[in-house]
């Protein structure tokens, strides 16, 4: 490697030509970047006393070995973007020159200098005849810039902003022509040369780009897998597969549905979930523990990229499918793409039909959201997803998935329908993220003919205003103010409606006969067509004629009075319709029993009374103290007595207890990095033969130690349980 300081004009007009990779990222710069360059040039150029500024480095390296009779071009190995924004700059400089009929400005400014010396290799034809050629994206547009010729029907939006901008700012300072120019004579950057015999190119990229504020994770992916292969294969697979990647991902969204895909891919291809920060460096621990080729990988990603822009970009043709999976985004499920990325890949590999993969992520919807209304904690689910797959049987696959849902530990419970029937009539729904999602999936499910709810609105039955009307007091009784703090945003009181204007805060009756709209047609709930308001509830009332208190069947258009039983009637009611759109895994228990681990069915084979340490006395009176703390960290955790230890479970073992003579000795399942231990207590033991499982161990020989020692075996718990879904 060779760095040396260098003028950038000078660097530009020695330089025979730079080539952007096709691996490397498009140009990206934006207005603001391009501002802060402008400012720093224009501060240099009106002060005499700056000698120069200095704008960052430019990496290259020969594309193959030049000769005397032939110089072969640059690949910029960094610094594309200061080189591009460079180009523009001075191309909209020249372009100035030209429309004004400028003659020469001091030394090298002129039109025709600028063109020539910075911008064109003038004796040189076809591509040579530039001294810059961009990647796939921009390579036209910024040649149409240069050739003045018409741009290409996807031009690159940050070229043409930019060199629009640049134009704009030259401009607005044409009186400071000569500071613009000397601001541009005083830019300087670093020189660096890679010696291609001695240098490792993507070693230098990395360590360049090691904070990753630069470069985004899919920028690095594509450097990693493409940067070092021969330039046919490189050519080849990126027009093949990555090219036709970016454009699925879409030109300004690509960075961001990339990074995110690259992440739930490797969860699915690892069963680890990467750190949101660090997906570069899982993927290439992935990568490099592969058997195949880089064209093996490229292939497979390119095709798990078309799963995910199926269900993430609402691409899928299926038009069932597209809308379940329309469903999940507004749900923002993406926790759960991992699985469902394996579960696509079987699909287009025949191993279940459409149907199958339709009723699957219909039971990822339901989980979601049955959790979600019974406030159940959402750190678990990114673990629960990560290895579903895993614990399938394809060969009766949509069953092995509900078996798979059924089975899950209590704090990754799929709610009952008990549960979420109860939770959701008492729910805040009107609070609830997506709250749209769930009143249209209400409205239209088991519908062919589906009714686009995108135009209305939510409408309070009951209404918000806490300045109730007389009406309205009189029609609740009473206790108006506490009805109505209760059942306001729950379901029994919510409803959709196109005419929230017309409603109002009017009386229910007004609400449900006399409202019309500018041509007098009757809008009120009597006349609406939506299920949600024709769907009848049962409801206790008194009969004029027997003075008896007898059940009648009503619908929002024509119960006498909306009061508190009636909205507690339709939200039941509702909740019997939302039982079905939501629908629970259902097996029959036989079914489901095939399912459960041998050890499950066998049932526990040892007791306390296999441990003598643990029969009586002190060792005894300290284990079920510490029994009693680890049984209390959390419902689901479970007890199991095995024949060397006693395990204590989650999902899976996180603290196993070796009862021994004069102490109890933990063994937590978690690295010995995981933990916090001030006191210094723990001890790394993944070198070293154990019973239990995990590789730190503690001991406890006094209750006085109880305290600091279940924090402890909290973390590890906590370490299972998993931590929040984008950690």
């Amino acid at each position: 490697m060779k760095a040396t300081e260098a003028n950038l004009l000078k660097f530009l007009k020695k330089s025979p030509q730079f080539v952007i990779p096709i691996y490397q990222r498009n140009y990206s710069w934006t207005a603001a970047q391009c501002r802060q360059l402008w400012l720093d040039l224009m501060r240099a150029g009106r002060d005499e006393k700056v000698l120069a500024h200095f704008i960052g480095s430019i990496v290259y390296i020969e594309r193959g070995l030049s000769t005397v009779t032939s110089q072969e071009s640059l690949l910029v190995i960094d610094g594309q973007q200061r080189l591009t924004t460079s180009t523009l700059l001075i191309a909209a400089l020249a372009k100035h020159f030209e429309s004004e009929g400028l003659a020469e400005l001091l030394d090298a400014f002129s039109y025709k200098k600028l063109f020539n010396y910075y911008l064109l290799n003038p004796d040189e034809e076809g591509e040579r005849h530039f001294k810059l050629i961009l990647s796939e994206t921009d390579k036209e547009t910024l040649l149409a810039i240069l050739q003045k010729t018409p741009m290409p029907a996807e031009a690159s939006s940050r070229i043409t902003e930019n060199y629009a901008l640049f134009q704009e700012l030259i401009f607005q300072h044409k009186n400071e022509l000569e500071a613009i120019c000397q601001g541009l004579a005083k830019l300087v950057i670093v020189d660096v040369s890679l010696d291609r015999t001695h240098d490792n190119p993507q070693m230098v990229f990395e360590s360049m780009n090691s904070t990753g504020l630069e470069l985004s994770q899919a920028d690095l992916i594509r450097n990693f897998i493409l940067m070092g292969l021969e330039h046919k294969l490189q050519t080849e697979l990126y027009k093949t597969f990555w090219r036709p990647m970016e454009k699925a991902f879409g030109q300004a969204a690509y960075v961001v549905h990339f990074d995110a895909f690259m992440r739930h891919y490797l969860t699915a291809k690892t069963g680890e979930i990467p750190n949101v920060r660090e997906v570069y460096t899982a993927f290439k621990n992935f990568a490099r523990g592969l058997k195949g080729d880089t064209r093996d990988l490229v292939t497979d990603i390119h095709a798990y990229a078309t799963y995910y822009c199926a269900m993430a970009l609402g691409v899928e043709k299926d038009e069932a499918l597209k809308q379940a999976f329309h469903d999940l985004r507004e749900l923002k499920i993406d926790v759960a793409y991992p699985f469902l990325l394996d579960v696509y890949h079987d699909y287009q590999q025949g191993r279940l039909g459409s149907d199958e993969v339709l009723n699957i992520v219909r039971l990822v919807e339901s989980y979601v959201f049955r959790r979600a209304i019974c406030a159940i904690p959402t750190n678990s689910m990114n673990k629960t997803f990560a290895s579903m797959s895993r614990t399938l049987k394809k060969d009766r696959y949509l069953e092995s998935v509900q078996a798979a849902f059924l089975m899950l530990p209590s704090y990754r419970r799929f709610p009952s329908d008990v549960e979420f029937r109860r939770d959701i009539q008492t729910k805040d729904l009107y609070n609830f993220r997506s709250r749209g999602y769930w009143l249209r999936r209400i409205e239209n499910h088991g519908r062919k003919e589906r009714v686009q709810v995108e135009s209305y609105t939510i409408e309070h039955i009951l209404p918000q205003n806490k300045a109730l009307s007389q009406e309205w007091q009189t029609e609740l009784g009473p206790e108006w103010e506490r009805i109505q703090q209760t059942w306001l945003h729950t379901l029994g009181n919510l409803t959709l409606t196109g005419y929230n204007s017309e409603y109002s805060d009017r009386s229910f009756a007004y609400k449900r006969d006399q409202v019309t709209d500018a041509n007098g047609h009757a809008i009120g709930f009597k006349s609406s067509p939506l299920r949600l308001n024709t769907l009848s509830m049962e409801l206790e009332v008194m009969d004029e004629e027997s003075g008896q208190s007898v059940k009648k069947s009503f619908s929002m258009g024509t119960i006498p009075h909306w009061t508190e039983n009636a909205i507690k009637a339709r939200a039941n009611r509702l909740a019997t319709e939302v039982e079905k759109v939501w629908t629970a895994s259902k097996l029959a228990a036989d079914v489901l029993d095939a399912y459960r681990p041998a050890a499950a069915k066998l049932g526990q084979q040892y007791s306390i009374a296999d441990h003598p340490h643990l029969a009586t006395g002190q060792m005894r009176e300290l284990f079920d103290a510490l029994r009693k703390a680890v049984v209390a960290l959390d419902p689901c955790v479970s007890e199991e007595f095995l024949k060397l230890y006693v395990a204590y479970k989650a999902e899976t073992n996180f603290v196993d207890v070796v009862p021994q003579a004069k102490r109890l000795l933990l063994v937590l399942n978690l690295s010995i990095d995981d933990i916090e231990d001030p006191k210094g207590l723990c001890r790394d033991i993944s070198n070293i033969g154990r019973w239990g499982n995990g590789d730190v161990e503690v001991g406890l020989s006094t209750v006085d130690e109880l305290p600091y020692v279940v924090g402890l075996i909290r973390q590890s718990f906590d370490h299972q349980m998993g931590g929040p879904e984008d950690a």
